[in-house]
Formats: structure tokens, C-alpha cells, sequence
């Protein structure tokens, strides 16, 4: 009788909240008739009960030349639920080359299936976190990789396609089949084609590549460390920055049988992607920042900004351009090298991606659209927004090197150097910019330094910057290096170690419920951090033989000077007061460029030379920074005291490169 009496005292509050958790539980959309707003989906639908599938979509392409056109196996796992009920769910999808031959994610994971072929490990945590929450998530193989027809052209038409016709597929345009060859018809009858897209690095790049296409029922993508132009990957205005090009990649992630019958796309990518670093049509195909302003789907995009596989000048230029083409955007820049969200900001990291997901391909409105823009981790650990990247009132300075007290050892200030002015230096492929960071206030033979005077006040650099040297050459071939290094002693993360920023522990968090076959528990991690003197938060290269042309280069002739201006990746650094900033312009940067055919000694015009850096507060911020202070007594010089130099890094965006 007393819980008869209770039930009979429900309050309208009670009978509202009620009534919104079984609407969340059933998955009806926010703005559905008759329902409350929903502000965040729920993990009621079972896991373990999960339909698990395969289906092969056509690409319509026929990229192996076998006669017929290619299929992409797609591996989907869904909720048993709502199929029952008729209720369509969005979908979260990453397509990716590396299920099979590399695996996913800090632990490599790779995808495993039963005896009859059906899925059963789902590499990472997206499954096992967001399909009890009322999504689907679909694995796909690109083609040429795991289970797929076709070849792997790297980020050229085939690889797009093969996302891009599940999205199509998705929402009724495509063709799909139970079986890679014959089968029956697959219809994605239970989806309502709402589609996110997410992946590190060659993952994250094909998402860039298909919202480039403006394909309908992609509603956001989430690129990791991902590329933008593929010329950009293999090149920097002529400069090489890798001893291979997309012919070997491609050989590295194609299934065994993709190899053997794909040697006519393989020569196409030897012969479109010479190694003199011309532009070609194979680059041109390639490059998906130009196809920004057809881009319908949201960006949240993620990088390390001292990532040194896919270098943060990729991140950077199709920000601008997304924001050019006011697309609706949201970015995490963190200390770290080529590393996932998941493991250097875990918990945040999941909690931000549901309500981003749940806000884009279900429509809650749940505030994130209106949150800041960016999210910038300054010291490990520690970050800070702002309510759009770069921050209001960032604008260019262009600061001038000068001569100093001795030879390369310069100022940099907003004054001009006077007519006549110059550096010299040779380069020195054996260095690479700590070696010339170390010694910056040192006369050394293999760089050019240039450095302010103590900080009055902490400058912060917020965005893209441009380094524009005169050089003369003494030789027919030269590369250019420039890095922007904070002199001071800073705790950074070590991300020229093997971790590029994090350790990995021996402890387990879970993320989603999990089954015998795929567990959602995954290695804890933690900063790796190192002390250090100085910090190099930005660089760019250029081979001064492209000087008249980003498209084509050409023999130098000796004693002759050239202009070229060398693009700075996108960073966000605040050098704080009592430190110094300093522009280093120098060769061969090794292992990040290859060197030159010569060993040439360079010779900088210092009033023709600039560094165009983004300042918080502009050209006026760096003037007030800049203005003479005392030294500070009694610190420790540790200028010299950096983190090791760069690693060789294999060409993998995202695979095993690490």
C-alpha cells in the first residue's frame, strides 16, 4: 500500500524527467514532436547483443583493372535494439589502410573476425563507447587494404572514393552486397544517414578528403593529426622531407594480393610524383585545401604542434581555409608529436567527442557549438581556451634580423637592418636545429642566429607565420631551413622521444562495455615530460630552387641572389618574460629535410629578410615585450640544453612510424 500511495504522488517534474529518459533510451531525435530537448545520449542498448556485419559497397571505380568495379568491405556493428524497433541511428565511420597490415590506435590494434568471417575486434573505443549510446560504427577498409578490391592510390580519387561511396551508400546512392563477389543487396534501410567521420592521421586525412567532395549526409568530421595536401607531406616547397614518395607507402599497406596486381598504379605514382619536388597533376589531385569552400560537414580538428610526421603546417592551412569558407569549426592544439586525444587528454577527450557527436548526428542541443573554439595546451597538462583560434586581436608583426656582436650571432627586432647588411653560413647536413638552437649565441660556421633581448613581458604566437630570406647561393642547389626557438627554461613534453609526449602505463581505464572478443579497457598514460634550456616551436623548409615557382625548380647559379619565402607551421606559443625569441635560418635540418645535391655556403641579404610572425596583440605586443630590460641575475644559463634532435621518421602517417 505505502509504494502504491508513493506512485500516486508523482510529481510533473518526475513524470517529465521520466519521460525524456525513456525517449533518450529509445534514441528519438531532439526536436522529435511531442519530446523534450535531449541534451546527452545514454549507454542503454546492449553491446554484447550488437549486430556485427560485414557488406562490400561498390565504388563505382575499377582501379585494379580486373573488368569490374571494385567493392570496399565495410564492418558494422549496431544496436540489436533499435533494428527491432525501426528506429535509425546516425553512424560514426573511420576509413582507414591500417586494420589489417599495421593496426590502430597507442596498442596497434588490428580487426579480427570469427570463423564465418563476421567482425569481432573493432579496433579502439568508439564502438564499445558510443553504439550503446544509440550509434553505429562502421570500419571501413580502404581499397586495396584487409578485405577490400582495388588499389591504394594515397589520398588520390580511389582512396576517397572508398569512403566516400559508403557515405553515399549510407544515404541510398550506392550499391551494397553481403559478399565480395555476387551476394545479396545490402540496403542501410536502419540508418538515418547522418554521418561523423573520425581517424588519426591517413585516417583523419581521408576524412579531410571526403568532406572536400561536399558529399550529402557527411554532418562532421573529426581529423587526428591528419593531412591536408599530400604534396605537403613529401614536400616543402621543393624540399624533400623523405628519401621515398607515395609508391612505397602504398606497397606498404596493400593486402598481398592488392600488391601483386596493382603494379600499374604503383608506376603511376612513381611517375606522377618525380623526386624534384614539382608540382604535378598526381599532387594537384591531392591536395583537398583548394575544395575547402565545398566542404557541408563540421571540423573538429586535432593535432600536436610538435608533430613531426604529419607536420602542423597541415592543420594550419586548412583551418584558414575552412574558416575562409566559414565552416563550423573546433580545435585542439596540444604539446605533443603524432599522438591521439585518447592518449594525452583522455577523459576530456571522450566527454568533449560525445557531446560533438551527439550534438552534429543527433542534434542536441547541448551548447557545444557555442563553447570557445580552441582548446591550447601551453605547459603539459595545462590548457587554456579561447573563444576563436587565432584569438581576437592577433595580427602579423614582421620582424627584421640584424648583425651582432659577432658573425651569426644577430638581432631581431622591428627595425630594419641597413642596406648591405649580411650572414653567412654553409650548410652542414650532419646538424639539425637543436644543434643550432644549443649554439645560438655562439659563432658557429652552419647557421645564421638572430635573437631579442630579454622579454619585458610574456608574447604569445597564435597561428601561421613566414619567414622570407634573400639568399645567395655559392653552389647550383640549396635548401633553406628557418625555426622559431623560445631561449629560455621551460618543462615541455619530450617529443622527439619514442612516446613524442606521453609514457605509456601498465594500468587500464574502460570506455564503453565490452565483450570477450573486443575490450573497451586500454592503457593508461601520462606526460613525458623533459627540462629543457629552449624550446623549437616552429620550422619551416624550402629549397631555394623553387624560388620563382612553388610548382617547378631550377638550377641556382652561383653568386646570384634569390628571394623565397619559407611557410612556418601553425603553432600556438607563449614566450614568457625574461626569455627570448630567436629566428635560426640554416641548411639542411637533418633528419626532417633531405640535403641538397651541393654543399653550399649561403649568403643572407638582411634588409632584404623578414620574419611575418602572428602576435597576440600584434606588432605593438612585440614592441612592448621588446622594450630594454636588466638582465635577471643569478639564473642558470641552460640555453644550450634542449630535447634530443629530431628522429629519423619513417613516411607512414599513422601507422607503425613510432
Amino acid at each position: 500500500m505505502p509504494m502504491r500511495v508513493r506512485a500516486t504522488r508523482l510529481t510533473y517534474r518526475s513524470l517529465v524527467l521520466a519521460a525524456s529518459a525513456a525517449l533518450l533510451a529509445v534514441g528519438i531525435p531532439a526536436g522529435a514532436q511531442g519530446a523534450p530537448p535531449a541534451r546527452e545520449s545514454r549507454p542503454v542498448y546492449s553491446y554484447d547483443n550488437a549486430i556485427r556485419e560485414s557488406v562490400w559497397v561498390d565504388t563505382r571505380l575499377d582501379g585494379d583493372g580486373d573488368g569490374r568495379t571494385d567493392r570496399v568491405a565495410v564492418d558494422i556493428v549496431r544496436p540489436r535494439e533499435t533494428a527491432r524497433q525501426g528506429r535509425k541511428i546516425p553512424v560514426i565511420m573511420d576509413a582507414s589502410p591500417y586494420y589489417s597490415c599495421c593496426g590502430r590506435g597507442n596498442e596497434s590494434q588490428r580487426k579480427t573476425y570469427d570463423e564465418n568471417g563476421d567482425p569481432v575486434q573493432f579496433p579502439l573505443y568508439y564502438d564499445n563507447y558510443f553504439v550503446p549510446r544509440g550509434y553505429a560504427f562502421v570500419a571501413v577498409d580502404l581499397a586495396g587494404t584487409n578485405r577490400s578490391d582495388g588499389c591504394v592510390d594515397v589520398g588520390g580519387r580511389s582512396d576517397i572514393q572508398s569512403a566516400k561511396a559508403v557515405v553515399d551508400w549510407l544515404n541510398g546512392r550506392a550499391q551494397g552486397w553481403t559478399a565480395r563477389t555476387g551476394g545479396e543487396r545490402a540496403r542501410a534501410d536502419w540508418t538515418t544517414g547522418a554521418t561523423g567521420m573520425i581517424g588519426k592521421s591517413y585516417d583523419g586525412t581521408i576524412a579531410n578528403g571526403v568532406a572536400a567532395t561536399g558529399v550529402r549526409g557527411l554532418k562532421t568530421i573529426v581529423p587526428i593529426g591528419a593531412i591536408s595536401s599530400w604534396y605537403d607531406y613529401y614536400f616543402a616547397k621543393g624540399a624533400p622531407l623523405y628519401d621515398s614518395g607515395p609508391d612505397w607507402l602504398s606497397g606498404y599497406v596493400e593486402s598481398p594480393d592488392a600488391r601483386a596486381r596493382c603494379q600499374a598504379v604503383q608506376q603511376r605514382l612513381v611517375d606522377g610524383a618525380p623526386r624534384s619536388g614539382d608540382l604535378t597533376p598526381l599532387w594537384a589531385e591531392r591536395d583537398y585545401v583548394p575544395d575547402a569552400d565545398k566542404v557541408r560537414a563540421s571540423v573538429f580538428a586535432v593535432h600536436g604542434m610538435q608533430d613531426l610526421n604529419v607536420r602542423a603546417r597541415h592543420v594550419g592551412q586548412w583551418w584558414d581555409a575552412l574558416a575562409e569558407n566559414g565552416v563550423a569549426r573546433k580545435i585542439w592544439l596540444s604539446q605533443t608529436g603524432h599522438v591521439d586525444p585518447f592518449d594525452f587528454r583522455r577523459g576530456e577527450w571522450v566527454s568533449t567527442l560525445h557531446r560533438w557527436f551527439d550534438h552534429y548526428l543527433l542534434g542536441f542541443d547541448n551548447g557545444i557549438d557555442r563553447e570557445p573554439m580552441a582548446d591550447i595546451e601551453h605547459a603539459p597538462d595545462q590548457w587554456s581556451t579561447d573563444r576563436v583560434w587565432p584569438p581576437r586581436g592577433t595580427a602579423t608583426a614582421s620582424l627584421r634580423p640584424g648583425n651582432g656582436s659577432a658573425p651569426g650571432v644577430g638581432t631581431l627586432s622591428l627595425r630594419p637592418a641597413p642596406p648591405g647588411a649580411t650572414e653567412t653560413f654553409t650548410d652542414d647536413p650532419a646538424l639539425d636545429e637543436g644543434d643550432w638552437a644549443a649554439a645560438v649565441d655562439t659563432s658557429t660556421a652552419a647557421k645564421a642566429g638572430f635573437v631579442t633581448r630579454p622579454l619585458a613581458r610574456a608574447l604569445r604566437l597564435s597561428g601561421t607565420g613566414r619567414v622570407t630570406v634573400t639568399a645567395t647561393p655559392s653552389t647550383t642547389s640549396a635548401h633553406l631551413t628557418a625555426v622559431l626557438v623560445d631561449l629560455g627554461p621551460a618543462t615541455i613534453r619530450d617529443y622527439a622521444a619514442s612516446g613524442e609526449g606521453i609514457t605509456t602505463l601498465a594500468a587500464r581505464t574502460c570506455w564503453g562495455a565490452s565483450t570477450a572478443g573486443d575490450s573497451s579497457c586500454f592503457k593508461e598514460t601520462k606526460a613525458d615530460t623533459a627540462d629543457v634550456g629552449h624550446t623549437i616551436f616552429s620550422r619551416g623548409w624550402a629549397d631555394l630552387g623553387n624560388h620563382a615557382s612553388e610548382a617547378e625548380g631550377r638550377p641556382l647559379t652561383p653568386g646570384k641572389p634569390y628571394t623565397i619565402t619559407l611557410d612556418l607551421h601553425a603553432s600556438d606559443h607563449v614566450v614568457p618574460a625574461g626569455h627570448r625569441l630567436a629566428l635560426v635560418v640554416a641548411g639542411t635540418d637533418r633528419n626532417l629535410i633531405d640535403p641538397p645535391a651541393s654543399t653550399p655556403r649561403l649568403t643572407l641579404d638582411l634588409a632584404r629578410t623578414t620574419a611575418d610572425l602572428p602576435f597576440v596583440g600584434g606588432a605593438a605586443a612585440f614592441a612592448r615585450a621588446t622594450v630594454p630590460t636588466a638582465d635577471r641575475p643569478g639564473a642558470r644559463d641552460r640555453s644550450s640544453e634542449g630535447v634530443a634532435g629530431p628522429r629519423p621518421i619513417r613516411p607512414i602517417p599513422g601507422g607503425s612510424s613510432r
